[in-house]
């Protein structure tokens, strides 16, 4: 009896057992199910904001890429305290932090109240630029603002200080031509440093293109004026002459750039004077017909950069380096061009330059899709194409030269390292070539000395 209670509570036993590991297996099944399910459905919701997102970069790229390297170094150095900088000042503060957490948690800027408005109406939100590379100017990361200038002084309202003034001639066909859309020499920037713009001008270290055009300087809003070089200020100044627009400021880095040896074509074409039935609309198709000439006419031109200017004041579009006053400066990016992730780059180094060499003056890196604009910016043309926005509408004429000339010193940095780069992999490719034909010739002769042999002994 002992033994048969003793078996009947350990078959029990088994039974409960196993109805204990069925139950744990369904329910270990059922949350592999459900998890399944729910990464099925994650993916599909991601292709489908992919698919309605006519930007290629998430907003959360943004998000990261506007706080500096220095924050990270100082989120590391909470765990490892030797990465800690100790003469820096940490990263973090109440401010920035409280700033970053609510940016995370509900995706609005508190230091940019149009992110609040965003938020609140349909399709906006997705339209906002997203920040590809930080700079250190723009800490509340406030992205770029673009209006229409006003009518052009000296043209619709026929100011007095531009009186008998010519308006810039070009536009189509007039490429290359002197007075006809290029720098004249030293036109209205006498006694400037770098003003010679002669062909085949030799930078202090020896580096010439010898006269063959590199870089095409040009201006899709060519009228985008400053106030301090007008005699009638506005909020969003235009201006026919090339001396008070920012074809200043293409003067200025192109000649820079000539006495850095790299030879510069600047178009100064006034679609607005010069087209009819001008469109502001499309100034980007009236430029791009413009480079495309350009380039066809200058088979060297592979670099170009289209200049324009912020909309913003001067508390946001100035900074201080040693004591002295710089215009800040954007760099655009158009994700309407499949490969804009190679003008990325490019701006990515000229951006991490000037950040080393005039901390405070870049504003960034800047992605706009289609939705902000043109979004392509005619950098389908070239890898090495940017816009960038120099100064904003109250910046003066000495504060935007030394930007220009700043910016053209490391531009010109830039394109010899990548000369030089260029030089070394085709040298390398040759190379590889040779001991490849060397390889084969000696192969080829080791196989004739064979048959010869056979030949012999047969």
């Amino acid at each position: 009896m002992n033994n048969r209670k003793f078996r009947i509570w350990n078959i029990a036993r088994l039974k409960r057992k196993v109805m204990e590991g069925l139950s744990m297996g369904r329910t270990l099944v059922i949350l592999m199910l459900g998890s399944l399910i729910f990464f099925i459905l994650l993916g599909l919701g991601g292709m489908a904001e992919q698919r309605m997102n006519s930007s290629p970069v998430s907003s959360m790229k943004g998000l990261a890429a506007s706080l500096s390297s220095h924050f990270f170094i100082d989120m590391i150095g909470m765990e490892m305290p030797h990465m800690t900088a100790s003469k820096e000042t940490s990263s973090f503060s109440g401010e920035k932090m409280s700033t970053f957490v609510f940016e995370l948690l509900t995706s609005v800027n508190p230091r940019d109240p149009k992110s609040l408005l965003a938020g609140e109406l349909p399709g906006m939100k997705a339209n906002q630029p997203v920040q590809l590379s930080h700079g250190s100017g723009n800490e509340d990361g406030e992205a770029p603002a673009d209006y229409r200038p006003d009518p052009a002084e000296g043209q619709a309202e026929g100011d007095p200080a531009d009186a008998g003034e010519e308006p810039p001639q070009g536009g189509r066909g007039d490429i290359g031509n002197e007075g006809n859309g290029e720098d004249a020499p030293d036109q209205g920037t006498e006694n400037e440093p770098g003003s010679k713009n002669e062909p085949g001008n030799t930078s202090k270290d020896g580096k010439s293109t010898n006269g063959k055009k590199a870089v095409l300087i040009y201006h899709s809003h060519p009228q985008e004026a400053y106030n301090p070089l007008l005699s009638h200020p506005s909020d969003n100044p235009g201006a026919v002459s090339p001396s008070k627009n920012v074809m200043l400021v293409g003067s200025f880095l192109s000649k820079r750039l000539e006495a850095n040896g790299i030879g510069t074509l600047h178009d100064k074409s006034d679609y607005q004077s010069t087209i009819e039935g001008y469109n502001y609309n499309f100034s980007y198709k009236y430029s791009r017909q413009m480079v495309m000439e350009a380039m066809s006419q200058n088979d060297g031109i592979h670099y170009l950069i289209d200049i324009h200017r912020d909309s913003q004041r001067y508390n946001k579009t100035t900074a201080t380096v040693n004591g002295v006053n710089y215009a800040k400066v954007y760099f655009i990016i158009g994700h309407a061009n499949e490969n804009w992730r190679q003008n990325e780059a490019f701006a990515s180094k000229i951006n991490a330059k000037l950040e080393q060499s005039y901390p405070g003056v870049s504003r960034g890196v800047w992605g706009k899709s289609a939705d902000q604009g043109n979004g392509e910016y005619n950098q389908s043309l070239s890898p090495n194409s940017i816009l960038i926005e120099i100064g904003g509408i109250d910046n003066t004429k000495e504060e935007l030269q030394r930007t220009a000339e700043a910016l053209a010193d490391i531009i010109a940095d830039v394109y010899w390292q990548e000369q030089e780069a260029e030089k070394a992999s085709v040298k390398k490719d040759n190379d590889q070539t040779k001991k490849q034909s060397a390889s084969t010739a000696t192969k080829g002769g080791s196989k004739k000395g064979t048959e010869d042999q056979a030949a012999k002994a047969g």
